[in-house]
This record gives C-alpha cells, sequence and structure tokens, in this order.
C-alpha cells in the first residue's frame, strides 16, 4: 500500500476581478474624526482623558511577567508598547445612545444603551448641511435646517445620517472649543427625527447649546426645560448623536457613505467611534 502524495504548495491566489479592482482603486476615505489625547484641550479638565504611554523598553517588564523571558533572550531586546487610559466613553468623536438622554425612549419604550443600538444605523448616506455662517451661542431652529436644505435642493431620507458643519470647527485645538458652538434644541431635534433621521452628528463638543450659554440662559429665564433641551428630546424619539467630528468642510453636501460604528461598551451611554466619509469615486 503507498503513501497518497500530499501535495504542501499553496493554491495560487486568484486576481481580483476587473471590477473590485476598479472599485478597490476609486474608494475614497475622509476621517471625521478627531484624536484621542490628553494634549488639544476638547473636554472640560475634569472629563480629559489620561493616557499613560509604555515603551519597547518599558514593555520589557511585561514581557518577563508573561513569559518569563529576560531582555537579553528577545531577538531583538525589545518588549511591546502599550497604552493605560482612563477615560469616559463620552471622550472624543463618539456616539450618544438613547440611554445618555433618558430611562425610556420613544414615549415609554426603555432606552437603548450603545450597544443596543441596531447597526445598521450607523452606515447610511450622509448629508452634510452648513450651518458655520450662525453665531455661536445660536439656537437652531427648523426653519435653519429647512433652508439649508433648500439651498442643497435635497430631502432628507430616513436614517440618512446628517451631519452639522458649523462655526465650532475653526475653534478645535483652542482654549474655548469647548464653549464654542450653535445648539440643537427640542425643536430642531424632533424635526429631524420626526422625519426619520436617527443619527446625527456635529463639530461642537456637543448638540445642545454651549454650557456657558445653556447655564445662563437657566439662570435667567428659571426654565428647567431648556437644559439639554435637545437631548433631552430622545425620550419622545430614541436617536443617536455623534459629537467632537472633525473635517466635515471636506465634505460635499451628498454624495457620499458614513460609517460610524461605536464601540461595544456593555450597556453604556455612548461608545468612541472611528467616523468616516466614505465615497466611490
Amino acid at each position: 500500500m503507498g503513501y497518497r502524495h500530499l501535495d504542501t504548495t499553496y493554491p495560487k491566489v486568484s486576481e481580483p476581478s476587473p471590477k473590485s479592482a476598479i472599485y478597490n482603486r476609486l474608494m475614497r476615505f475622509v476621517d471625521l474624526s478627531m484624536h484621542l489625547d490628553d494634549v488639544i484641550p476638547v473636554d472640560p479638565p475634569f472629563l480629559r482623558p489620561k493616557i499613560e504611554y509604555k515603551d519597547h523598553i518599558g514593555g520589557l517588564k511585561d514581557m518577563f511577567n508573561m513569559y518569563g523571558i529576560l531582555p537579553e533572550q528577545l531577538p531583538d531586546g525589545q518588549g511591546l508598547a502599550a497604552e493605560t487610559v482612563t477615560i469616559t466613553t463620552h471622550a472624543g468623536t463618539h456616539v450618544d445612545a438613547p440611554w445618555h438622554y433618558h430611562p425610556t425612549m420613544n414615549g415609554g419604550e426603555k432606552a437603548w444603551t450603545i450597544d443596543e443600538v441596531p447597526l445598521d444605523w450607523f452606515f447610511r448616506p450622509g448629508v452634510k448641511l452648513d450651518l458655520s455662517h450662525l453665531p455661536s451661542g445660536h439656537l437652531v431652529t427648523p426653519a435653519d435646517i429647512d433652508e439649508a436644505l433648500a439651498k442643497i435642493n435635497y430631502t432628507l431620507q430616513p436614517l440618512d445620517i446628517v451631519l452639522f458643519y458649523t462655526c465650532a470647527a475653526a475653534a478645535y485645538g483652542k482654549d474655548d472649543f469647548v464653549d464654542t458652538g450653535i445648539g440643537f434644541g427640542r425643536e430642531a431635534t424632533l424635526h429631524l427625527t420626526n422625519q426619520g433621521i436617527r443619527v446625527v452628528g456635529t463639530d461642537a463638543w456637543g448638540w445642545d447649546l454651549p454650557i456657558p450659554v445653556n447655564r445662563a440662559n437657566f439662570e435667567a429665564t428659571g426654565d428647567p426645560s431648556i437644559v439639554w433641551e435637545g437631548h433631552k428630546a430622545g425620550a419622545d424619539v430614541g436617536y443617536c448623536q455623534i459629537e467632537k467630528m472633525r473635517h466635515l468642510d471636506e465634505l460635499p453636501a451628498t454624495g457620499f457613505t458614513v460609517a460610524c460604528f461605536p464601540t461595544k461598551v456593555r450597556g453604556a451611554s455612548a461608545g468612541w467611534t472611528r467616523a468616516v466619509a466614505i465615497f466611490n469615486d
């Protein structure tokens, strides 16, 4: 009885089809996320991430603890670089879940945490509306949104991801970034969600008015309903908002897809995202 010959050569990898080759060559990405760091002031001091960096020499101790291997036994004498991060889920570019706004949504249902929101919300056609002419502290109205849509001759479609380019973009990297921006209150938010929009985005620190403006308005009126009213509108209709986006000025009004899948943090009110715009040029 003879031995069967075993062919140990690897199968030849087939060339991509002309169609897929063209698709890969022409796909273009625009990064819509900011760095997650403790250098650029994009959060109040008490919310800023703390990042401890460990270089390859610092990683030698970890290699010894895991494998009992000494530096001189390693071929390159180097360990593994790593970081230890202390952070809130609302640091950097992130997606807020309905649970962030209120315990319930859609008029009484339990609000979704970030790991419960349908994934198909986060890969959809994008629409950029330019509201950068509005001054910091302006409370956006439904009319402002409709005017911006009229300028680009576009009608919102359910599940479009609507991104707002605002005056906050120019403040990125400056000390007043957190306190700069326009705000989307209850009326503007419901104007979007009642049209089937479930994910919105802004390049400002938050979706609502900057805290100093919102606080001054509350102190002047005594009306608690105006505090984070855009967030709280999520109790009526569940939706997600992307905060602290970047490079929205590089986007056209339409003609791109947004991918903004949030990190799957169990039971959390938000998750970080590496949001991108995708073009099939």
